[in-house]
């Protein structure tokens, strides 16, 4: 079935409201923000381990990593099925929830540690690699989607090269 327009903007407003929500909560003091490791830009006040941050950092990460990841996971198991149906794959179906993991789960690991002990003994470049991982995720999304889909793979080869990709045909013929 195709996706109405309605229904499309309707997951939008959510997906803006619900990153508004997440990012006001610790301007109105459940959590706290404070400078990286390397004062370029802000994130979460992981130095401060006091209940605030701990019920903000469970919170955040039940309904921001836990959840959209098993979401994905069984979203992508069910179009695994349906590719294995038909015999058509179109693209690695568990490659997205990898990303999401080898993406943020560093960072999601640092800020779960702060919660349980001090991280101020990791040296701040250090603790700046996980933070700079988890702002990858954009970029490497746009390329698993891109290179990972064979209708967007053959444009892009088309548009570098200026030549198409031929599909080899299938004989389904019986013999």
């Amino acid at each position: 079935s195709r996706l109405q327009w309605s229904t499309a903007i309707s997951m939008m407003v959510f997906a803006w409201l619900f990153a508004a929500f997440w990012s006001v909560m610790p301007l109105l003091g459940w959590g706290e923000y404070d400078y990286e490791p390397l004062r370029t830009c802000c994130t979460l006040d992981y130095s401060k381990g006091d209940r605030n941050y701990v019920t903000f950092l469970f919170a955040l990460s039940i309904f921001n990593f836990m959840i959209p990841g098993f979401i994905m996971l069984t979203a992508y198991q069910s179009i695994h099925q349906k590719f294995r149906k038909s015999g058509h794959y179109k693209f690695n179906t568990g490659l997205p929830l990898k990303t999401l993991v080898i993406c943020w789960g560093p960072y999601s690991l640092l800020c779960s540690y702060a919660a349980i002990e001090n991280v101020m003994f990791i040296p701040p470049k250090y603790r700046m690699i996980p933070a700079l991982i988890a702002k990858t995720v954009p970029t490497v999304d746009a390329f698993v989607y891109a290179l990972g889909n064979e209708n967007y793979r053959g444009g892009i080869w088309q548009f570098l090269t200026g030549q198409k990709i031929e599909k080899a045909e299938v004989d389904n013929k019986t013999k």
